[in-house]
């Protein structure tokens, strides 16, 4: 057997059904909507989310609280999480994506959780109390952004 000699199983292709051809088409007259009736029209048919006059699930389900549009968010990583680097490095946010402790280049916020064992400057966008104090503590500075 040859590539050019493959078909497809018998019944596996079906061919398109061109509807509204004309009457030798098989689907001749009404082109497969019956007779009148709302999905018989163009662009008739009812909505996705319609439930024949029922209400609506969405409209059903109650609502609770409210999205701030000014929300900012951040990525956040633990001073335990810094202690990969060497004493003396100047921690950016381009150097937390390269490392792999944030996925990308977003505001980073820096949280007090864990013990950091080593000296560094660090640069974020937002520091915990508990982060700041961790990192002065050992002689590294903070540095906003």
């Amino acid at each position: 057997m040859k590539l050019h000699e493959l078909k497809p199983v018998e019944g596996a292709r079906k061919s398109r059904k061109r509807v509204g051809r004309g009457m030798s088409s098989g689907h001749g007259k009404t082109s497969g909507r019956g007779h009148k009736g709302q999905n018989a029209r163009t662009g008739g048919g009812v909505g996705l989310v319609f439930e024949g006059g029922q209400l609506p699930l969405f409209r059903a389900i109650p609502k609770r609280g409210f999205t701030n549009i000014n929300r900012k968010s951040y990525s956040v990583v633990n001073i335990s999480d810094l202690n990969k680097f060497d004493a003396g490095t100047v921690v950016t946010p381009e150097l937390l994506v390269e490392s792999g402790l944030v996925k990308k280049n977003v505001a980073i916020k820096i949280l007090g959780n864990g013990e950091l064992n080593v000296k560094l400057t660090v640069q974020a966008h937002k520091f915990s109390a508990t982060a700041k104090e961790a990192i002065e503590a050992q002689g590294g500075t903070v540095e906003v952004i």
